[in-house]
């Protein structure tokens, strides 16, 4: 398969505008339910979707990433970027972001699970009633 080159700032601008938009729709869903929390009123609705929707949220974002990556390693060859800083390695970039993408999978699934554990432990407790 031919990788399609594309010029590294357009490849910069959408990486940029992805994490943007990730980062404002998870910070918008987090510090509400944070201020909601510091008012004394936080509704089951809130806790709810502060801890679900990193559900199809998590997986967009870092298939993005890895997209990004992917489709930006013939521009890196191409450039040797980072061959400064990477000089003193018996490595690439490119070579570093190989490495990246084949352990990426391996790294998000053990966070997302982290996450999916933490999420059972919140909204569990959401439902168990206390006995005084």
């Amino acid at each position: 398969m031919e990788h399609m080159l594309l010029p590294l700032n357009l490849l910069f601008y959408c990486k940029k505008l992805h994490s943007w938009k990730s980062f404002m729709e998870h910070s918008f869903i987090r510090y509400s339910h944070y201020a909601l929390n510091c008012i004394g009123y936080c509704p089951h609705w809130s806790t709810f979707i502060r801890y679900t929707a990193f559900i199809p949220l998590y997986p967009l974002g870092a298939a993005g990433e890895v997209w990004l990556m992917y489709h930006a390693l013939p521009y890196i060859k191409e450039k040797d970027l980072y061959r400064d800083f990477f000089s003193r390695f018996h490595f690439s970039y490119y070579t570093f972001i190989q490495i990246l993408l084949l352990c990426y999978p391996l790294l998000w699934g053990k966070l997302y699970l982290h996450l999916l554990k933490q999420r059972r432990s919140k909204l569990g407790k959401a439902h168990v009633k206390r006995r005084e």
